[in-house]
């Protein structure tokens, strides 16, 4: 039972199909005991609320909101106050029930909500007691500084908390205004804050203020104030509240550095450039000065295993920087080698791939300028300092030091942490560039020794190359000899870099090799190419797909032929750049050649070009880095080409240096390859031919002629071992043929003989048994001859043969 006017009313809380609720506080008239109060579900909608007329068999005191409920519980707001006829008790707590739950403890129906009472107060005490109650609470109990202060910034009030912040000198500071118990480093941004507040009214919240003397730590303080308001509205002072966020501060900086570092570290595969980028992104955030010193070995690319190593290290300076005027032991250049003694702290942090942290005091670990060779720490000021190795994959690589002066901090373990994640970071970064560095020179050996390492001149022309290496690429060039004094002049490039596409290039060159021994034409050449590119690229697909820098397809290839006899090019390209030629008169251009597709792609279709080049000509033949031959840039390509070969009394290599420095684009990224070759003519003294009738009794015609020339030239040595061969060449075309045959001789730096039919069997050499009546004559002419061979006419064939003279033979 309840005391007369004191019993609890009844809150209905149902939620209805139209999605609306009704709360209601009901009278308990007629109650009996051990009996709910009777009422009854209203359901209102949302634009109905306070409106609908209420049962007069259950009187409604007043109106409660209408509220959703929020999990398992529910708010209540009044919509209209209380009635004449039943003024109302403040309600002070309400009770919801979720839906469908009964319990012993809460045995009213589901969805029912119980109002509890409390005593009669009015509003207004309970407002001013809750007010007391928190002011009393933040001022006593609140561990975070609070500050009151007047419209003129004098102090009056603070708290407990207030009273132990080191920011603020607050002994007789009340009455007094900020800047005469204001620490120095806080005063002018704190009192430009609060008279902001003053002036426009908008809180300031947790502006951060940092706090630099020269002999303390560097703290930061986070200030929030806002404007009191008194009773009549007015402005009446402000409100201060101050933490002390140096730790987090610190956290923000440390994870902002190391975020800043994923990003600032490793940007290229340079090793020394990777080394500096750690310095500069310390400095000052970390340090006061910062050195990266790296292996000797690393920059070559090798690697030594940990247990092979010994204290007695060879290191190099990478990385430097200082945030002040350089110290004596930082004014190292880069590049510089840097030992240290065994026993030195350093050597340990190598020996043992730990990290130190150092101090002057020794009060941190060890004092280690104590150490024999000591540390140059005592040299420069510096009273604090941090020794990380850089150590990734189980390689070590260097050293990172920091170093602390200026700042009167000495490094803490958060700080060693911290340098010990960017040496991790950083080392990575070196052990990637390290492992370029080797790809890239072992790449760049290989390419090296899979070119022509040195091209002599031949009859037909003069060379000279140059090659201004950037990254290791696989383009190449060659100087191939052939037949009649002729000459084979090719340079290629194919799509991939590193080690798999100087692989690539290697087999390309030695296939073109191959294919140029058989004299055939430029286009065919380059179509039998193309045929072993597709081959060779479909049976190592699985491991191109992996790796495409050794992919062949795509490999671009200009094939010439010159010869002197003729003073004729022959020239085929598959997709790659025409050469250009400077004339006698000092007029140069580039040659139109029919442009095919690359080795490996499209149709293997390429056609021929033929162009008149008179001895003396120059031809540039270089990959697409130099020579585009088409497009904007040709006529810079043609000026810079002239110019190069100005003076006239240069020679061929010094052109071809200034060719090649005047087109190599600065920081290319592929290489630069140049291939020159001046032309040369044999005159009318040093080739001599006959036609000769399809006769047997012809043979000694053309031994007698032999003989008779070799004498004109003064070749009388070659006489027996020439006549031989003549002989047996022209026996074998007159007995295989029907027209007549031709005989060629060509004094080169030994004999050429050519002898030319109408046939197109090409003759096998064999070796004939002891009782086989012929066979022998392709032998013996193998025998005598350092070279022989056939190639194609437009129509028939040619067999030649050359000989040297006996003074070469030996050599």
């Amino acid at each position: 039972m309840h005391p007369p006017g004191k019993r609890p009313a009844l809150i209905l809380c149902r939620p209805t199909p139209g999605g609306a609720y009704l709360l209601a506080q009901v009278g308990h008239e007629g109650r009996r005991p051990g009996q709910e109060d009777p009422c009854r579900e209203l359901p209102v909608r949302r634009r109905h609320w306070g409106q609908r007329p209420l049962p007069a068999r259950n009187p409604v005191t007043t109106w409660c909101g209408v509220a959703r409920t929020m999990g398992e519980q529910a708010s209540l707001r009044p919509l209209a106050g209380p009635t004449p006829s039943a003024p109302l008790r403040p309600l002070h707590a309400y009770v919801v029930r979720p839906r469908g739950r009964h319990s012993t403890e809460h045995p009213h129906p589901p969805g029912v909500a119980r109002a509890v009472d409390t005593p009669h107060r009015r509003p207004a005490d309970v407002g001013r007691e809750l007010d007391e109650a928190a002011f009393e609470a933040l001022f006593s109990g609140s561990p975070q500084p609070h500050y009151l202060l007047d419209t003129d910034l004098r102090l009056v009030r603070f708290n407990a908390a207030a009273a132990a912040h080191d920011a603020f000198l607050l002994e007789d500071a009340l009455g007094r205004p900020l800047w005469q118990w204001a620490d120095a480093s806080y005063r002018e941004p704190l009192e430009a804050m609060l008279r902001e507040v003053l002036a426009d009214g908008v809180p300031r919240i947790d502006i951060e203020i940092k706090a630099t003397t020269p002999d303390l730590p560097e703290t930061v303080a986070s200030v929030s104030g806002f404007r009191l308001r008194g009773a009549a509205g007015g402005v009446v002072g402000l409100a201060l509240a101050v933490a002390d966020v140096t730790d987090q501060y610190r956290d923000r900086v440390r994870l902002g550095l190391l975020r800043r570092a994923t990003t600032a570290i490793g940007t290229t595969l340079d090793i020394v450039r990777t080394a500096q980028e750690l310095a500069d992104i310390t400095v000052p955030d970390l340090a006061d000065m910062v050195r990266v010193d790296v292996l000797d070995s690393d920059l070559r690319g090798d690697a030594p295993a940990l247990d092979s190593l010994g204290e007695d290290l060879l290191m190099r300076c990478a990385g430097r920087k200082c945030a002040h005027e350089p110290a004596s032991h930082m004014a190292d250049d880069v590049g510089n080698v840097i030992k240290f003694p065994t026993g030195s702290p350093y050597a340990e942090v190598l020996a043992h791939q730990r990290p130190l942290l150092m101090s002057r005091s020794g009060a941190d670990t060890r004092d280690p300028a104590r150490k024999p060779g000591g540390d140059a720490m005592a040299e420069t000021g510096a009273h604090s300092g941090m020794a990380v190795p850089l150590c990734a994959r189980g390689v070590l690589l260097g050293l990172a030091r920091f170093y602390r002066e200026q700042s009167p901090e000495p490094f803490n373990h958060d700080d060693l942490e911290l340098a010990v994640e960017l040496a991790q970071h950083t080392a990575l970064c070196l052990d990637n560039a390290r492992l370029y560095a080797r790809e890239h020179s072992v790449a760049r050996i290989l390419q090296l020794t899979l070119r022509p390492l040195d091209v002599p001149s031949k009859t037909a022309v003069k060379t000279a190359h140059g090659y201004l290496p950037s990254g290791a690429g696989g383009d190449w060039f060659d100087v191939i000899p052939l037949s009649g004094a002729r000459v084979a002049l090719v340079v290629g490039s194919p799509p991939g870099r590193g080690i798999r596409a100087a692989v690539a290039m290697g087999g390309l060159r030695a296939a073109i090799g191959a294919l140029a021994s058989l004299d055939l034409p430029p286009g065919e050449i380059l179509e039998r190419v193309h045929d072993l590119t597709t081959r060779l690229d479909g049976e190592d697909s699985h491991a191109l797909d992996e790796n495409p820098d050794g992919r062949r397809s795509g490999t671009t290839c200009l094939y010439a032929v010159y010869d002197p006899v003729a003073r004729r090019g022959i020239l085929a390209s598959a997709g790659h750049p025409p050469p250009a030629i400077a004339r006698p008169g000092g007029r140069v251009e580039f040659t139109h050649v029919p442009i095919g597709s690359p080795l490996g792609r499209g149709s293997p279709r390429y056609r021929v070009a033929e162009t008149e080049m008179p001895e003396g000509c120059v031809m540039f033949l270089g990959n697409s880095l130099l020579l585009r031959g088409s497009g904007p840039e040709a006529p810079r390509e043609l000026v810079c080409l002239t110019d190069a070969l100005q003076p006239r009394g240069a020679s061929l290599q010094e052109v071809c240096d200034a060719a090649l420095a005047a087109l190599v684009p600065q920081r290319s990224p592929s290489d630069g390859v140049l291939l020159l070759a001046k032309t040369r003519g044999l005159g009318a003294d040093q080739v001599v031919s006959w036609t000769l009738p399809n006769d047997p009794a012809t043979a000694a015609d053309a031994r007698a002629r032999a003989e008779r020339q070799l004498s004109d030239w003064g070749m009388k040595d070659l006489t027996f071992s020439a006549v031989l061969v003549v002989s047996e060449l022209v026996t074998n075309a007159i007995r295989y043929s029907r027209e007549p045959v031709r005989l060629r001789l060509i004094r080169d730096r030994g004999l050429i003989i050519e002898v030319t039919d109408d046939s197109s069997t090409a003759p096998h050499l064999r070796l004939a048994e002891d009782d086989d009546e012929n066979g022998r004559g392709l032998y013996i002419t193998a025998q005598l001859t350092e070279r022989w061979g056939t190639r194609r006419e437009h129509r028939g064939k040619t067999i030649w043969a050359e000989l040297e003279p006996l003074g070469d033979r030996g050599m």
